[in-house]
């Protein structure tokens, strides 16, 4: 009966210890939202090609839900702001700065966009920052690696693959 009773003891101790969910332990609340969220820096176009643009700005903590997204109000009237990017990102309660990154696809080449960028939780509340209205201009087409269709470039690849493996052996002494 003893055996038996070590026996499920020694189980249960394993199965409890291999079904347990370390993850669920380090989820922490949420933390106060912060009375007062700015923009400390930017916004401002980290890069441009001529269909998209990657568009960055930090501003102090806004705390409350870690989820939280970027987001980008864009178009090409500076009165009509139509247009919208959202980039996710995990805030990290340790740092009293955030950075916002959002990239907008889909964009025209030579063209002149403006934008204006704000801040919500994953429930969708605005951490009650917004820019004043910003503007840049998409350069014009890329021509180098665009020219040439997804099959010709994995053609040349090939190629330049056999060229290497076809090379004469090199002969090497070692002494």
């Amino acid at each position: 009966m003893n055996r038996l009773l070590v026996k499920l003891a020694v189980t249960v101790a394993v199965g409890s210890l291999l079904s347990s969910n370390p993850t669920a332990a380090q989820i922490l609340p949420p933390q106060k939202r912060a009375e007062h969220v700015e923009i400390t820096q930017g916004p401002a176009l980290e890069l441009a090609h001529d269909d998209l643009a990657i568009v960055r700005w930090t501003t102090t903590n806004p705390r409350g839900l870690d989820e939280h997204f970027g987001i980008v109000h864009y178009g090409t009237d500076p009165k009509d702001l139509s247009q919208k990017a959202k980039g996710h990102i995990r805030l990290n309660r340790a740092h009293p700065e955030t950075i916002f990154r959002v990239r907008m696809d889909g964009l025209k080449p030579q063209t002149t966009y403006y934008y204006q960028v704000t801040s919500i939780d994953s429930a969708g509340e605005s951490d009650g920052v917004e820019s004043p209205v910003k503007q840049f201009t998409t350069p014009g087409p890329r021509r180098a690696n665009r020219s040439l269709s997804a099959t010709t470039r994995s053609e040349a690849k090939v190629t330049a693959a056999r060229a290497i493996w076809t090379a004469e052996p090199v002969a090497l002494t070692v002494r």
